[in-house]
């Protein structure tokens, strides 16, 4: 629970987490300072909508800057003073990273380093920034825990988000700045980006189209409910790291420093995922059954104990109840 007039820098605002994620501050009191550039990566028109439904709340507005746009974004932190940094801008996407990787550099990197040269000269209680579970790359080791090693990335999109760790956890260590990196496990829900499986999906399904199933179908997630997964990240801003680790703690020993996975540790397989979709939308699916992508993992698991320690609570939406939500968004926003 965010507590009332918490003021809170949120960077990539108007994408899908950064807008659930402000949502529900608003809706616990906070004042949200958006920072976000509606680059064109997918729909522009989908970032507006969610930017104009946040925009209806008096204690929200927005700052149309880039990240990588060191004095802009410099601006705006100093003239809003915040509180709090939920520092979810980036270039997602695992695939696109293989044929864009010039904007994975620019974005996660260069912009994370301007956002950590400004918690170094204008500090805040606590700062912190999105991950993935993709770091855990080539272990195989599962349920994936926070103190395993993760210098094994597969993909560019990976490598650069282990790396804003790295730099997070210098820049805590050299200048006391609380910090956490939580790693997101495949998220999905209602305002979800078009470039992600289970829209793609909807959308060929109802339009009578295949749908690519990729390592013909034998692939298993730890899929998390946006919802839950925004819940998760307000709860953990509450949670500053400090010299006293919990049990199972990825409690840095030189730094107010962690990393903690958001994932419900409930590892579902790909098949299922699919099948869910299909009920919701009362139709089959034309299965195109292909290899393993360059750059993607067979299966995923979080463990959860650590977020379940610090904030009490973990994921718990069904993927059917989830899925179900998603569909229900879908069909209502476009007609189908």
């Amino acid at each position: 629970m965010a507590e009332n007039n918490l003021r809170v820098l949120l960077t990539g605002s108007a994408g899908f987490i950064g807008f659930h994620t402000a949502s529900q501050l608003l809706q616990q009191g906070a004042t949200v300072l958006g920072v976000d550039n509606f680059s064109d990566y997918y729909d522009v028109d989908l970032k507006e909508q969610r930017n104009n439904i946040l925009e209806n709340h008096p204690q929200f507005r927005v700052a149309r800057v880039s990240i990588e746009d060191a004095g802009a974004v410099r601006d705006v932190w100093r003239d809003f003073a915040p509180d709090v940094v939920i520092h979810l801008a980036a270039q997602a996407g695992v695939r696109y990273s293989i044929d864009h990787p010039e904007s994975y550099i620019g974005t996660n990197l260069i912009g994370t380093y301007n956002l950590l040269e400004l918690a170094r000269h204008h500090p805040v209680r606590h700062f912190l920034a999105a991950s993935t579970s993709s770091v855990y790359g080539a272990n195989r080791d599962m349920p994936f825990d926070e103190r395993q090693r993760t210098q094994t990335p597969i993909s560019l999109y990976a490598a650069t988000k282990g790396a804003t760790e790295l730099m997070g956890h210098s820049y805590s260590h050299l200048y006391n700045i609380p910090m956490t990196f939580f790693r997101f496990f495949t998220v999905y829900g209602p305002w979800g980006r078009p470039d992600m499986a289970l829209f793609k999906f909807a959308k060929a399904i109802l339009a009578d189209e295949p749908i690519d199933v990729y390592n013909n179908g034998e692939m298993v997630r730890d899929f998390t409910y946006v919802d839950d997964l925004a819940a998760s990240i307000i709860r953990l801003s509450a949670a500053v790291p400090g010299n006293v680790p919990v049990e199972g703690d990825s409690l840095s020993p030189v730094a107010p420093f962690r990393v903690v996975n958001i994932g419900g540790g409930k590892p579902t397989p790909l098949m299922d995922y699919i099948g869910a979709l299909e009920q919701a939308l009362g139709k089959s699916a034309n299965k195109n059954m292909l290899p393993m992508q360059q750059g993607d993992v067979p299966a995923t698991e979080a463990s959860p104990e650590l977020l379940r320690r610090l904030t009490g609570e973990i994921p718990t939406t069904s993927v059917t109840e989830g899925v179900a939500a998603f569909v229900s968004w879908f069909r209502d926003h476009y007609r189908g």
